[in-house]
């Protein structure tokens, strides 16, 4: 008997209410991000989370340092520069579009990538689907989307499919979490001179680094350890699905944190890429048909 279908229903109930948790806790954390944009702007906010964010991780991993060959640091170095650059464009999305807009363009990322993975030529089905939720954001259903802040969440989630890619490689070669708490230095220690120049002393200030720590713990201390102890109990796939979701959820956060609005147009866009990204997982994870199936 399998682990999945061993495992108590309660505890896949646990699981997923984690995987949620954790989708809330990382829009609210970005919520409170935008709160502070206008005093360190979008680069200040972002060094002030990969900064705790390292500082965090490196204290619970407390990553070996050596032993490690040429290759290995080539893979994190580059894990590394995806991350904070994934991190930068999507906080610069968020100072020019709404939550639920910038989630639902950066979702995108994994999106295509699951469909260019897969095997099966209906996947391109969902990324059309999804593709046409994007193209409703423009049509009223954000007032009017900022090209500038569009280009950065599509930025976004380009380098969010490289940040899978890279996590992927870096797991293999790396033990635990050691790879992403070095990864998330590196990001930090390229940010952080570039927040420092922009936001200056601002960023010394008690309540922007209690904000900034609330945020890189709200973003990703504790949506990590969820999604660690969910992946316990849910196939891969349902995690997948459940991510999904994110979209409509930071629009939610958008709404209840940040008084943003939501038209009918906009929820009808997050839907469709909501359900494209949701069967583009069940495609890419569906039994391959066996050869005699696939004709001559």
């Amino acid at each position: 008997m399998s682990v999945i279908a061993a495992t108590p229903a309660r505890a896949q109930l646990g699981a997923v209410g984690l995987v949620v948790a954790g989708l809330i806790c990382q829009d609210v954390g970005a919520s409170l991000a935008v709160l502070v944009f206008p005093t360190v702007g979008a680069v200040g906010m972002v060094a002030l989370r990969l900064t705790f964010s390292a500082i965090v991780l490196l204290l619970v991993a407390r990553p070996r340092l050596r032993g490690h060959s040429r290759a290995d640091w080539l893979t994190l170095a580059t894990f590394g520069i995806a991350l904070g650059g994934m991190n930068l464009l999507f906080y610069e999305a968020l100072e020019r579009l709404d939550l639920g807009a910038t989630v639902t363009i950066e979702v995108l990322g994994p999106l295509v990538l699951s469909v260019a993975t897969s095997r099966r030529a209906s996947s391109w089905l969902w990324a059309a689907l999804a593709l046409v939720g994007v193209a409703l954001l423009s049509q009223g259903g954000f007032d009017a989307l900022d090209p500038v802040g569009v280009a950065f969440a599509f930025g976004a989630a380009a380098l969010w499919a490289g940040y899978i890619l890279m996590s992927q490689r870096t797991g293999g070669r790396f033990d635990g979490i050691d790879g992403l708490a070095i990864a998330m230095a590196i990001g930090a220690v390229i940010s952080l001179p570039f927040g420092v120049v922009g936001a200056g002393s601002a960023l010394l200030r008690p309540d922007i680094l209690v904000i900034g720590l609330g945020v890189a713990l709200l973003s990703s201390a504790i949506p990590y350890a969820f999604e660690l102890l969910a992946l316990r109990r849910l196939l891969a796939s349902t995690f997948s699905i459940l991510m999904s979701v994110s979209p409509a959820i930071a629009t939610l956060a958008g709404f209840v944190v940040l008084r943003q609005a939501v038209s009918p147009l906009q929820l009808l866009a997050i839907g469709l890429v909501i359900a494209a990204s949701i069967g583009a997982v069940r495609t890419a994870t569906r039994p391959a048909p066996p050869p005699e199936a696939l004709g001559d």
